[in-house]
């Protein structure tokens, strides 16, 4: 594995790796603070989302009250999905033109320090920040919700019934382009402080993975 560093990072993805190196932020509200650990590029973006299944949408409500939830997402090209229910507060206040925040993380492992203080996690998480838009055209909503499907398990579409015209008009989907998008990783062992080197506590890293079982019929 690649270490992190300002000119290069490693995206760990199904098929491979993709090395990439990272470009200037996309906007200000998308910059990452921690220098060395932001990245920009779509290449990487791409890579964790696409490897991600699960991610967290929030938006500030009309009472200017916030609402985050999380929620299957699927990416096609320079942009996401997420559907539901057009009943959802979360998808009637993202589809009304406000301000949108997407977040994924994947967990990769944990790092055990000598003091408690640096003790951390590696990730890889993404950030997307933008304005959401309905999906209204009855093709774009019918593929849009076959990705969500593919990304959940690849090749369940062809195992399954598309929805009916009914489930469609049942369904808001939203698309919520990747223009202001960037990516945080953290990969490698523990930072401690010199002065706690020799402390006799062990210290590394507990690797952490996601495995996929058999499908289980109930």
């Amino acid at each position: 594995m690649i270490a992190t560093c300002e000119l290069a990072v490693t995206a760990r993805v199904s098929l491979g790796t993709v090395l990439v190196v990272p470009s200037a932020p996309p906007s200000p509200r998308a910059t990452v603070r921690y220098k060395g650990r932001g990245h920009y590029d779509r290449e990487l973006v791409h890579a964790i989302l696409d490897e991600a299944v699960l991610c967290h949408v929030g938006v500030v409500q009309e009472d200017g009250s916030p609402l985050v939830l999380p929620t299957l997402f699927a990416r096609d090209g320079d942009a996401i999905y997420v559907h539901g229910s057009p009943a959802s507060r979360l998808l009637r206040a993202g589809k009304k033109g406000v301000d949108v925040c997407v977040t994924v993380m994947l967990l990769d492992g944990f790092v055990m320090a000598k003091s408690a203080f640096h003790h951390s996690v590696n990730y890889r998480s993404v950030v997307v920040f933008g304005t959401a838009e309905e999906v209204t055209d009855a093709d774009e909503k019918a593929r849009a919700l076959e990705l969500l499907v593919e990304h959940v398990h690849p090749g369940r579409s062809a195992e399954c019934r598309p929805p009916n015209d009914k489930e469609l008009k049942a369904t808001l989907v939203l698309r919520l382009p990747l223009d202001e998008a960037s990516a945080k990783v953290r990969e490698g062992g523990p930072i401690d402080d010199d002065e706690d080197l020799d402390l006799p506590y062990p210290a590394g890293v507990i690797p952490v993975r996601s495995v996929r079982g058999d499908l289980v019929r109930v």
